[in-house]
């Protein structure tokens, strides 16, 4: 037998399992300070595993911390890694427990987002992030359009045009799309509209709204995953559709693109993860499962 753990979270459930070796302590456990120097936003980042044992404890204010072998991890920035509710603890050690001899920090990117949030790098605050993240409006994936050849016009057509539609609807926009290198122009109106809509998220979920924009190149496919009317494989397939036309003509290097695609999935499942974990209500029991 074993412990596992379902998170709930409003709206929806997200089943994760918390690994064997992942041990939810429920307080503090040693106040040994850990300082973790890698950078994770280092692509090629590795480091021997130099840790058997992964635990979450609550500290002071409610706040859920990580330990590895009981040493309290820190960001690489210094400050103690500290995220706002166990659910979002439970995926940032699973990352850390999933590791086997070698430490791929590249493929940690809950643990990455959470660092970006708490050190917060590039000093910004929140309606700076949201004036960033609306620039990519107005080079959105889908608003740019091509007038030939005829295939990739009828593709983008029948792709793009209903997740328009849909955003367009939900948010009570007008965006429109446009064949001419400067893009569509968007009204001011609209811009309001999603700055509006992005204030009412919180700095961490703005944190991982952004890295998603950023991964697919796109407002409306980011806030069609993130609001759940697209799953990530779909939100990827739209950001790639032109060139997925192009090797659907031309073929590719298969292991490439498999491992393009793949990354890109990743990426933004975590992202679209570390927004629903950092912005709902979440509660997190635990359920005896069979081995």
């Amino acid at each position: 037998m074993m412990w596992g753990r379902l998170v709930r979270v409003r709206g929806g459930v997200a089943p994760t399992l918390l690994p064997l070796a992942v041990r939810h302590e429920g307080r503090s456990l040693g106040r040994t300070p850990f300082f973790q120097n890698a950078s994770y936003s280092t692509a090629a980042a590795e480091r021997k595993k130099f840790y058997k044992d992964v635990s979450i404890s609550q500290g002071d204010g409610g706040l859920f911390e990580i330990s590895l072998d009981r040493r309290k991890l820190r960001t690489p920035g210094g400050k103690l890694f500290t995220v706002p509710n166990e659910a979002l603890a439970i995926a940032v050690a699973t990352e850390w427990d999933a590791q086997k001899d070698t430490l791929k920090f590249y493929t940690m990117h809950m643990t990455t987002l959470c660092n970006t949030a708490l050190d917060n790098p590039t000093q910004r605050n929140q309606v700076q992030m949201i004036s960033a993240a609306l620039k990519f409006l107005e080079t959105d994936t889908v608003c740019y359009r091509v007038e030939e050849p005829p295939g990739l016009v009828e593709l983008q057509k029948n792709e793009w045009d209903p997740v328009m539609a849909w955003i367009e609807k939900r948010y009570n926009v007008v965006i429109g799309s446009s064949s001419d290198i400067m893009g569509p122009s968007i009204p001011e109106e609209t811009k309001e509209t999603f700055r509006q809509h992005l204030l009412s998220y919180n700095f961490w979920s703005l944190t991982g709204l952004e890295y998603v924009i950023t991964q697919l190149k796109s407002v409306v496919l980011s806030l069609g995953l993130v609001d759940r009317h697209l799953s990530v494989e779909q939100a990827v397939l739209l950001s790639r559709l032109e060139e997925e036309y192009q090797i659907q003509r031309w073929g590719n290097v298969e292991w490439a693109h498999d491992y393009d695609m793949y990354e890109l999935r990743a990426r933004s499942a975590a992202g679209a993860l570390f927004v629903q974990l950092s912005s709902e209500s979440c509660t997190v029991k635990r359920k005896l499962l069979q081995d």
